[in-house]
């Protein structure tokens, strides 16, 4: 895997190339600024202080100024740069980190004026992503992200920066350095594009098999740090990382789960956590991993109920849901972290089919996931009572391997069986159904 590299303009609009997936960094001091629409609406830079924590940052201050909207040209108004550039010097920050994706203009802009490194929520977000992914699939997608960042940023820094035209009057030295970085990232990321192609077409695959099985497949989601990946931990010792920090574990993973009570086998998958202003070149990227989703049958939501923001958490998981097409899909909602909790709330989900209160890491009440998935299965599945001759020796293995047979006994004249059985099997044992 090629080293990715961002470019971070600084320094009187100097061009700074940084390799994130450098061992060793220089800590950075920053401040976080940020645009609100009221003084109290400071739940997103609150969450921007994490990211920065997480990737390694020193938090210096933060300045928030209440507008209406972004400046179009420097994020936040004049009068504020001045209140910015002065801070700045009095917490000897080396940088700044904003709450939004800034356009390349505004990037340079920040720079001259404020004559430091300007950094934006979607590079930290991207950063650490970078760190992070561990499978080949996860490294292809952050690389395509952080390209795809470096490519729209690069762009409209100057007319100085394009090529020079043919003809008279206008030969020159030939390309310059920042269009021959431009051409080396677009030649990049059709490369990484082919290879995420191919890596689609094996989960494909291994996807249109697990179908082919009719094993059921369970989602877990849920906004980062909210606890999925110790839920999966519990239910299957997956020991997949699990740590008190936002995105540490990106990779998906499936695990095979045997419900208890003689219940069937399920395919239990993990999934990246959600953020808000989740850069859109990141979901892109990650397109293949999140259309998962579509495919289960159940999604388990994970919630940190011991975080005050958990219902702006939930809303920010709905809405990703539904923007993927999986918002009808039945919900289990799982209140996590309930051991932190002096008391719980009632708390109600409309998109739930049933709202349960755990703690992974402590387990208390864990066995009551597996009943409330086994019970949504159930409903999948019709309650017959049957009769199966011996000679249907096919048929009676389908049965044994995808029906949940709650009674068996041999009969003289074939197996008798009590199960909750799919519609493909209640179609093929439709005349041995006993009324």
């Amino acid at each position: 895997m090629n080293p990715c590299f961002f470019y971070f303009i600084c320094r009187k609009g100097e061009i700074k190339l940084t390799n994130l997936y450098d061992t060793e960094k220089t800590i950075e001091k920053i401040i976080l600024v940020g645009v609100v629409d009221t003084t109290d609406n400071e739940l997103s830079l609150n969450e921007l202080e994490e990211l920065a924590i997480t990737a390694g940052c020193i938090v210096a201050d933060r300045l928030v100024q209440k507008r209406g909207g972004i400046h179009r040209g420097h994020y936040i108004g004049k009068g504020k740069i001045e209140e910015l550039k002065s801070l700045i010097d009095l917490t000897e920050a080396t940088g700044i980190i904003c709450d939004d994706e800034l356009t390349s203009t505004q990037l340079k802009n920040m720079a001259e004026m404020l004559d430091t490194k300007v950094m934006d929520r979607t590079l930290i977000i991207l950063d650490i992503f970078a760190k992070h992914a561990r499978s080949a699939e996860g490294k292809v997608q952050v690389e395509l992200a952080q390209l795809k960042y470096n490519l729209s940023h690069l762009a409209g820094l100057g007319k100085s920066l394009s090529r020079l035209g043919a003809g008279i009057g206008t030969r020159g030295p030939g390309e310059k350095k920042l269009e021959l970085d431009r051409r080396n990232i677009r030649n990049r990321i059709s490369e990484l594009s082919g290879e995420l192609q191919d890596i689609e077409k094996h989960r494909k695959i291994l996807r249109d098999n697990r179908l082919k099985n009719n094993t059921p497949i369970v989602s877990i989601v849920g906004y980062t740090n909210a606890g999925k990946s110790s839920i999966m931990n519990a239910l299957t010792n997956a020991n997949v990382l699990a740590e008190n920090k936002l995105f540490a574990t990106l990779d998906t993973t499936t695990r095979k789960y045997s419900l208890p009570n003689e219940g069937e086998n399920i395919l239990l998958t993990d999934t990246v956590g959600f953020i808000q202003k989740l850069p859109t070149n990141l979901i892109k990227a990650f397109k293949s991993t999140l259309e998962e989703l579509k495919y289960a049958d159940i999604l388990i939501h994970v919630v940190d109920i011991s975080n005050p923001h958990h219902e702006e958490h939930m809303s920010v998981v709905y809405s990703t849901i539904s923007d993927l097409g999986c918002i009808d899909k039945p919900i289990i909602t799982v209140l996590n972290k309930i051991d932190l909790c002096d008391s719980i709330e009632n708390l109600s989900d409309p998109y739930a089919k049933n709202v349960i209160q755990v703690s992974a890491k402590s387990g208390e009440n864990m066995e009551t996931l597996p009943l409330a998935i086994d019970s949504i299965l159930k409903t999948f599945k019709s309650h017959i009572s049957m009769l199966i001759p011996f000679e249907e020796g096919k048929l009676l293995n389908m049965i044994y391997d995808s029906a949940k047979i709650l009674t068996k006994e041999y009969k003289d004249n074939g197996v008798y069986m009590e199960a909750y059985v799919s519609d493909e099997i209640l179609n093929r044992v439709n005349k041995y159904i006993l009324q």
